[in-house]
C-alpha cells in the first residue's frame, strides 16, 4: 500500500509542476515574451490547456466571478498540496 501511496504522490508531484509551467507561460505570453505563432509554443500551450483545463473548468464552477482575475489555478495548487499533506500524514498508518 505505501508503494501505491508514493506512485500517487509522484503523479501529485507532476502534476504540481506542469500546473506551475501553465502558470509561467501565461505569464510570458500575455507579456508578449512568447508569442502563439511559434508552432511550438502552441503546441505546448495548447498540450496544457487541454491537459488542465477540465480540471479548471470545474474549480472555476465553485468559485465566484472575481472580475477577470481566474483563481482555478492558485485553487488547485493548494489543492495538491493539502492531499499531499493528508497522504505523508497517513502513509504509514496502511
Amino acid at each position: 500500500m505505501t508503494s501505491l501511496l508514493q506512485i500517487l504522490l509522484l503523479i501529485i508531484d507532476v502534476l504540481w509542476f506542469i500546473v506551475i509551467i501553465h502558470i509561467i507561460m501565461s505569464w510570458l505570453i500575455n507579456f508578449q515574451v512568447l508569442n502563439l505563432r511559434q508552432p511550438l509554443v502552441a503546441q505546448i500551450w495548447d498540450g496544457l490547456n487541454q491537459l488542465l483545463e477540465p480540471i479548471y473548468g470545474r474549480i472555476r464552477q465553485v468559485l465566484p466571478a472575481m472580475g477577470g482575475l481566474d483563481l482555478a489555478p492558485l485553487v488547485l495548487l493548494v489543492g495538491l498540496y493539502a492531499l499531499q499533506i493528508v497522504i505523508r500524514n497517513n502513509m504509514y498508518a496502511f
